[in-house]
């Protein structure tokens, strides 16, 4: 075992597989994605899930902001998507979505799920900000295979 540090410890999350998501608002017209591979389940009862946000994000403040969340599992045929909302000021360039019928939250076409959700909590802990959120409605795509993150590359 070494002692810790930023890099050993950065290095060592990288060996965790995830899959990739892009965490989607819509708030007040502007619609915002950023990518996260920070996700996981919290409760069946009721549904909950979790993810968190760096807490110097250019766009923290309209996340904090917004009630309610689309979560996109990409398939891995989505790389790109993955690439473009990932950048500081990322753009939906070509990304073909469609709108939730309550609240208008964007949703990205394609991908292995989608998830709207009602943010339930906010917790500020270390440099981020864990977002907890209520699933309302799901929508699964069983033909796409998922965007997978291992050792700071796409599989």
């Amino acid at each position: 075992m070494k002692k810790i540090n930023s890099i050993l410890f950065k290095k060592s999350l990288s060996k965790f597989t995830t899959g990739v998501t892009i965490i989607t608002i819509n708030k007040d017209g502007l619609m915002l994605g950023k990518t996260v591979n920070s996700f996981a389940a919290l409760s069946l009862k009721p549904p909950l899930v979790l993810f968190s946000l760096d807490k110097k994000s250019s766009s923290i403040e309209k996340y904090l902001n917004s009630k309610n969340i689309g979560i996109n599992f990409l398939s891995n045929k989505q790389r790109n998507i993955s690439k473009y909302f990932s950048l500081k000021n990322s753009s939906w360039n070509n990304t073909e979505y469609i709108l939730t019928k309550k609240n208008s939250v964007p949703m990205i076409k394609d991908c292995v799920a989608n998830l709207h959700c009602k943010k339930n909590k906010v917790i500020k802990e270390g440099d981020h900000f864990l977002f907890i959120c209520k699933i309302l409605e799901i929508q699964i795509n069983n033909i796409n295979k998922p965007l997978i993150y291992f050792n700071s590359k796409y599989l």
